[in-house]
């Protein structure tokens, strides 16, 4: 079931981003990580607006057995030369790569961009190891507005999940050896929710 979304009691505050140093990270092994810092981005209910009316969204079909199948989510890829389209996006991803330039050692560069409209929108457990991320440690940094939605994460190969909700403005990084010890899913639900954007800022050659 679909909603349209309904923005918080702050529609009217400035789409603008917090402070960073109050994220607080959590370990989920010896070398995997992640950081969350709720509300980082206010005015999220109008950014959502703005990314699903000036994005070039479009639907990704994928083979699946023996058919062809639509993927659950819109998307739209912005690589490093491209402009973003929102400048709070070049913003932010100036603010993390300030942030983490210690730890990750280069810049964040691209922005991934995933719409889902309503809770039959998902994406299936995966790691972000296409490129590099199969091999080298690394960070994917993702900003959530619109409405909230559970993000899972499991060791690879299976095991007990751990829940994040992600929504309303919040950051969540992944980072470490995440994105090849680790898996993570934004699971279907049949609850009614309203519509989520996904930004997902990444290092060169990592997808």
């Amino acid at each position: 079931m679909s909603l349209p979304l309904q923005g918080s009691l702050f529609d009217g505050e400035a789409i603008a981003l917090g402070s960073i140093e109050a994220i607080r990270r959590t370990q989920l092994d010896a070398t995997s990580w992640v950081d969350v810092l709720p509300g980082w981005l206010s005015g999220a209910s109008q950014l959502f607006d703005r990314l699903a009316e000036r994005v070039p969204w479009h639907a990704e079909r994928r083979p699946m057995y023996d058919r062809v199948v639509d993927v659950p989510r819109l998307v739209s890829f912005f690589g490093e030369n491209d402009p973003l389209p929102d400048q709070i996006l070049v913003e932010a991803r100036a603010a993390l790569t300030t942030h983490y330039a210690a730890e990750l050692g280069e810049p964040f560069r691209t922005a991934g961009l995933c719409f889902y409209r309503d809770g039959r929108d998902s994406v299936a457990w995966h790691g972000d190891t296409i490129g590099r991320g199969a091999t080298h440690d690394t960070m994917v940094a993702i900003v959530s507005v619109g409405a909230p939605r559970s993000l899972l994460l499991r060791p690879r190969g299976g095991g007990a999940s751990i829940r994040f909700t992600a929504g309303h403005g919040d950051l969540l990084v992944m980072g470490g050896a995440c994105q090849r010890s680790w898996e993570h899913a934004v699971p279907k639900t049949t609850r009614p929710v309203g519509p989520r954007i996904s930004i997902q800022f990444r290092p060169r050659g990592v997808r």
